[in-house]
């Protein structure tokens, strides 16, 4: 038998403009996109080396880190929650996972897959984990690693106790993870003044880099404690000394460990670029005020956010309570089919309760608020057929 070609990959390729305002990945600025057309490199080109090496300095900056053990790995966001608990637990540990959105389970599913005995410290619904309510169960169970969103997607919660829970690991010899996949560039984050062991975040989100590299650290005290293993990582190609080895990271000669996307490494290198060019505290700045003024616009178009205490909304990925009597799937397909706007649900525990619109990278800005603002209030009238109500379902 003979498999003919098939017939679909004799149309030329089509892909339609889209305005990403969903959690993500956001609209890629000309200047990414432009960077990705490049040539390919060889993954052991000299060149492809020297850009690895301009990417992990600014991976340090944006982590505010000096860690050597800086790097990427080649593989969307959930690569890095791999890698990080990959390489810090090993059979027997018992590791906690901070509940506030699916994430933390998410990360729990993968550390048992690694031999760990997991427990969950679980936030109210729509809430922040108290310092009080992690130490209870720091005392309870005695962890060797603890993990945590600092701004889980699919709430739209932020954790803003990052400090405090350095502090606290400390003090019970454990390890810090900190997922910043969405928060990065949204929220504050200094790696190493809070005392984080393991950070990690995606290139497709505040960045605007190309989705599928993502940005990890470790710091010198989760190296030693990697060192010290009995065994090898489980997994080969999440093994961060070999990694850090490809990415010139402990001073030795650069291995093969695997053949790096030079294409993604450009997109990434000016997405950063741009990041650094504007400074840390200016992007942080630009959206969170941007947030600001989205929840200004939900408060006077008679909606709600979902998070209740604004200390505790993430800026980046902002959850709005879907009307009783609206369906959120119409109002979405309504703003992809008039505008190409994306509009998301829910995740996880938020599934049919909320709307969530990111504001990231090229998407944070006040015209795109405005936007959004305006399509979301036309596609939720066009979904009620002129039923009006101020109810939510949560």
């Amino acid at each position: 038998m003979e498999v003919p070609p098939p017939l679909v990959l004799k149309r030329p390729l089509y892909v339609p403009s889209k305005t990403l305002m969903g959690p993500g990945p956001s609209n890629c600025s000309h200047r990414v996109l432009e960077a990705m057309s490049n040539p390919v490199l060889g993954h052991m080109h000299p060149e492809c080396l020297q850009i690895m090496d301009e990417v992990k300095e600014g991976i340090k900056y944006i982590f505010q880190t000096l860690n050597d053990a800086t790097m990427c790995i080649s593989g969307a966001g959930h690569s890095g929650m791999e890698a990080a608990l990959c390489n810090l637990i090993e059979d027997g540990d018992v590791v906690l996972m901070g509940i506030t959105g699916v994430w933390g389970h998410r990360a729990g599913d993968m550390a048992r897959r690694y031999g760990a005995e997991v427990h969950y410290v679980e936030a109210s619904f729509g809430r922040a984990l108290s310092l009080e309510e992690i130490t209870f169960a720091f005392e309870a169970h005695r962890p060797r690693v603890f993990f945590i969103a600092q701004g889980d997607s699919s709430t739209g919660i932020i954790q803003q106790n990052i400090r405090e829970l350095g502090e606290l690991c400390r003090k019970y010899d454990c390890f810090l993870v900190v997922d910043t996949v969405a928060s990065l560039g949204g929220a504050e984050f200094l790696m190493d003044e809070w005392k984080v062991d393991v950070a990690y975040t995606g290139s497709q989100k505040s960045l605007g880099g190309p989705a599928g590299i993502t940005p990890i650290s470790f710091s010198k005290r989760a190296l030693t404690r990697i060192r010290k293993r009995k065994t090898k990582p489980k997994v080969y190609y999440f093994d961060i000394l070999l990694i850090g080895q490809y990415w010139g990271c402990y001073g030795t000669p650069r291995i093969y460990h695997h053949t790096i996307s030079s294409t993604l490494l450009y997109g990434l290198r000016e997405a950063l670029a741009h990041f650094c060019a504007v400074g840390l505290k200016a992007v942080v700045r630009r959206h969170q005020e941007c947030s600001k003024r989205l929840q200004l616009g939900i408060e006077e178009l008679g909606l709600e956010m979902f998070v209740q205490r604004e200390d505790e909304r993430l800026p980046t990925v902002n959850t709005i309570k879907v009307p009783f009597g609206v369906d959120w799937k119409k109002v979405a397909e309504y703003a992809m089919r008039k505008y190409s706007v994306e509009i998301s649900g829910g995740l996880g525990p938020t599934v049919e309760h909320v709307f969530r619109i990111g504001l990231m990278g090229e998407n944070a800005t006040v015209e795109r608020v405005d936007m959004v603002l305006s399509i979301l209030n036309e596609a939720i009238q066009s979904s009620k057929l002129g039923i009006k109500t101020e109810r939510s379902k949560i």
